[in-house]
């Protein structure tokens, strides 16, 4: 087992940022087929340290049961080699997409003939704040890459071995390559005071992401005089309107609730108009009893949910606001489609918004009417991911409105470059 460092000292977090920054010059430059083969390399050194990190992670696991940590948390934490496999192939798929770097977004001729291109770069050194989940590290660090950008990780101390060793992996394969080591680094320190040194490391760091629960992300962004890609909590709705195709909304309420329950896109709320509650709430409510569901229901829920049997509690102001992480799922029935829009304004978090309809109208009104980073029209909020988007992985999903919002790819870890060409021009 690995001891964890005490390297709580600025100047330690300072000098790994310090080393990143000089990575970064060679990164920045780096031609996409470089990167490629480095990124196919972690993969197959993933693959080939599969014995070594599922080691590692039992170690934080054991730790984490033993100290009473939430199933939820324990399952984030949890590497099975099945797990490993699936990081890997999402490394191959990160090498398979196209490079942004390079990318023009926009390309134009002035009256005077010097011509501009908006041209796609690197943040630079990008630091990662997260908790739990190792399969981060890999994230993070390969969009990085791929996008040309140093990856800072610091992941939590819950976490701390299983990083350990994902790291190391991804350091040899780098160096196995001819590429800077320190273009993916472990941010030294186990307690709060690094987290706060990276925070504050500006000029050396040039956007920090936090990924985590909602006193993590909220403590990143307060704190920190490095600029923040804030990321989210995950209150997300399921509505079904009373045109919804009702097999259809049984099904996408159940994969939204109990396909993988510690995410941050699974459904936590789940409204239904109240036309179709006889025809819809039986049905709905049966199917989640038998995955083992309980209901936060308002009072028009209550009688459906005792008919249903199925584990009730009257809802409060909580239960709408919580993302539960767990088996349990606030419910209400609406009297119309702007009942539905209200409520989700108030209680939103921005992450992830579905609706079941048939109704075009219906569907333009809700897609309009709320204000997040992702509506899902008659599919699951799960899908909500850079995977399923086509990113191969995703560095977090942004709920925020400046530079990037939804899942973070490898074209949201760039920023641009004005490059303005002329044959001689002066201003006059």
């Amino acid at each position: 087992m690995t001891e964890p460092t005490t390297h709580d000292d600025r100047a330690a977090v300072l000098d790994v940022a310090r080393r990143g920054r000089e990575a970064a010059v060679t990164l920045r430059a780096l031609p996409r087929g470089r990167k490629d083969a480095a990124l196919l390399a972690i993969a197959d050194a993933l693959d080939a340290a599969t014995d070594r990190v599922v080691a590692a992670n039992a170690g934080d696991v054991a730790r984490a049961r033993e100290s009473g940590a939430d199933p939820a948390i324990v399952d984030r934490l949890t590497l099975t080699p099945d797990r490993l496999g699936s990081i890997a192939d999402a490394v191959r798929d990160v090498a398979a997409l196209p490079d942004p770097v390079g990318e023009v977004v926009r390309g134009y001729t002035l009256p005077n003939g010097l011509t501009v291109r908006q041209v796609r770069v690197p943040l630079g050194v990008v630091g990662m704040v997260y908790e739990a989940r190792p399969n981060v590290t890999v994230d993070a660090a390969v969009l990085c890459l791929k996008s040309g950008n140093v990856a800072l990780l610091r992941g939590s101390s819950s976490a701390y071995d299983s990083n350990v060793v994902l790291v190391d992996v991804m350091r040899e394969a780098l160096a196995a390559q001819g590429l800077p080591v320190d273009a993916v680094a472990l941010v030294p320190g186990t307690g709060h005071e690094s987290v706060k040194h990276l925070m504050t490391a500006r000029g050396l760091v040039d956007v920090l992401i936090p990924r985590g629960g909602a006193a993590l992300i909220r403590s990143v962004v307060e704190g920190s005089t490095v600029p923040v890609i804030e990321t989210g909590v995950g209150n997300c709705h399921v509505y079904v309107d009373e045109h919804a195709d009702l097999d259809q909304a049984v099904a996408i309420l159940v994969n939204s609730k109990t396909q993988r329950v510690s995410v941050c896109n699974a459904a936590e709320t789940f409204l239904v108009h109240r036309a179709v509650a006889d025809a819809f709430l039986p049905r709905a409510l049966a199917a989640l009893r038998e995955r083992g569901v309980s209901v936060h229901g308002d009072a028009r829920m209550a009688a459906y949910a005792e008919s249903a049997g199925i584990a009730f509690a009257p809802v409060t102001d909580e239960d709408w606001a919580a993302e539960y992480y767990s088996l349990d799922i606030a419910a209400g029935v609406v009297d119309d489609l702007d009942s539905a829009l209200r409520h989700i304004r108030r209680w939103s978090t921005g992450h992830t918004e579905a609706i079941v309809s048939d109704s075009a109208s219906a569907i333009a009104a809700f897609t309009a009417g709320v204000d997040s980073a992702v509506v899902m029209v008659n599919a699951s909020t799960r899908f909500t991911d850079g995977g399923e988007f086509g990113f191969g992985a995703e560095i977090g999903i942004s709920t925020q409105k400046l530079h990037a919002r939804g899942p973070m790819g490898p074209a949201e870890l760039t920023s641009t470059t004005y490059i303005v060409t002329g044959q001689g021009q002066v201003r006059d």
